[in-house]
């Protein structure tokens, strides 16, 4: 992990973490190695901007367009939209860059900066470090513009229409009759989500879809999936959709108000491209955070699973390097390759009800085709010395090898720091509820007591 960058970009409690100053400097950082790696000095760069709905975000677009026209590029600004809609539009209309501000699921107080290539992938490792030793080392003078060669900032006006149209593009059929209910966390799918379904056949209401500035996440949206899950059922919906809060993930509930998590919608997914013949290798790519049923249910289906380090953009690397079509995370970040360059809540909808209309199942008979083993997950507030500590503790390691003997065959033990927040995640698995949550519970203690 970089010193700004993260595992999703850089991060951080917006205005004193994720300053205006410190976005002004990406801005212009990004501009100098977007410059060198496509050797167009002589010519302007083209980057467009995407917001979520939290308050920081036009300040801090401001701030990094800013930086931008500071050194020559011409910036369009989309306001708000959803960050995968970034990912398809710095493609479809041809820019050098996209930027999204956002922190995802994260409170209203956090905010953070994604930057996507022409080609729509995030920026890979390489290029961030050197965007990070121009900004922290400062190796290079940033060439400042004056007269005409400043760079101008125009507003796009079709970005949500022209993104709605991509995502419709990728339904085999419509879906009229279907009653859903969306949750749209108060953030970027408040300006998609209820058009793109309901042209596309479906009758939906939509609940968390008035933001603020401050309630985006707010005991909603994917990170709260129990309002969705009591709405769905008290309602006599079909099925509910709970995106997060720049709508990148997804999390679904059936009829009977039961979670289907990113584990069952990968699944349910690539169970129907294996049998459509669309499944590249046989394969699925998913984190090592997903639950042993799901790989259970790989294996007795006849599909490959392949296990990363947790976070989309390991997900993207091994999708790219296999030519795998389908992969993604327990939390709902799902990547289509054959629809999306990063993960895409709405468009992973669209899969899943692609794959209820083709079968003539519900959601729930789908579901239960997969069983889920117990799973305990617990966040441990940490400093920021103790997080980088983690692997080196003796103690820790050591309560952590006495919870896998205790386990043996029947679960497992995961232990990692968060890449976004100043957390370590101890995660078990296993047949025996009451088992995990006593082991996890004395792991946490344990890191909590030597990573204050």
């Amino acid at each position: 992990m970089g010193r700004l960058f993260g595992t999703d970009g850089a991060r951080g409690i917006a205005n004193t973490e994720i300053s205006c100053e410190l976005a002004m400097k990406i801005g212009r950082a990004t501009a100098m190695v977007l410059a060198e790696e496509q050797n167009s000095e002589k010519r302007k760069l083209k980057v467009l901007i995407g917001t979520d709905t939290r308050k920081s975000a036009d300040m801090l677009a401001s701030a990094i367009s800013s930086g931008f026209c500071s050194v020559g590029c011409d910036v369009l600004q989309l306001g708000v939209v959803p960050t995968p809609a970034v990912a398809f539009l710095v493609k479809e209309y041809s820019y050098d860059a996209g930027v999204m501000i956002s922190a995802s699921h994260n409170p209203c107080e956090y905010n953070g900066i994604k930057i996507f290539r022409s080609n729509g992938y995030k920026l890979p490792d390489a290029m961030e470090e050197k965007i990070e030793a121009i900004i922290l080392d400062e190796i290079l003078p940033p060439p400042l513009k004056v007269g005409g060669e400043v760079g101008e900032i125009t507003s796009g006006r079709n970005a949500v229409k022209d993104y709605i149209r991509h995502i419709e593009s990728t339904a085999v059929a419509h879906f009229y009759g279907m009653r859903i209910a969306l949750d749209c966390a108060n953030g970027s799918a408040s300006v998609t989500a209820n058009e793109l379904f309901r042209k596309l056949g479906a009758e939906c209401t939509v609940i968390n879809c008035r933001p603020d500035g401050v309630n985006i996440n707010k005991d909603c949206g994917s990170t709260h999936i129990e309002g969705l899950q009591q709405y769905v059922k008290d309602n006599g919906f079909e099925l509910g959709f709970a995106f997060d809060g720049d709508a990148d993930r997804l999390l679904c509930v059936d009829e009977d108000g039961a979670l289907v998590d990113g584990d069952k919608i990968m699944a349910i997914c690539a169970k129907a491209m294996l049998e459509q013949g669309r499944l590249n290798g046989n394969t699925l790519v998913t984190t090592v955070m997903s639950n042993m049923g799901l790989f259970e249910f790989c294996d007795k289906n006849g599909i490959k699973c392949e296990k990363t380090k947790v976070g989309d953009r390991y997900v993207l690397e091994r999708m790219l390097e296999g030519g795998f079509h389908i992969g993604g995370e327990q939390s709902g970040h799902v990547i289509f390759l054959d629809h999306a360059t990063t993960g895409d809540g709405q468009v992973t909808a669209v899969q899943l009800l692609n794959v209820i209309r083709t079968t003539g199942k519900s959601l729930k008979e789908l579901a239960s085709e997969i069983e889920i083993f117990p799973q305990v997950l617990k966040n441990v507030r940490v400093s920021t010395l103790g997080k980088l500590r983690l692997f080196e503790d003796k103690e820790i390691k050591i309560a952590v090898e006495e919870a896998e003997k205790e386990l043996g065959n029947t679960g497992r033990v995961l232990v990692r720091a968060s890449g976004t927040e100043p957390l370590v995640r101890v995660m078990l698995e296993g047949k025996d509820k009451s088992q995990i949550e006593r082991l996890a519970s004395q792991i946490a203690e344990v890191v909590r007591e030597r990573l204050i």
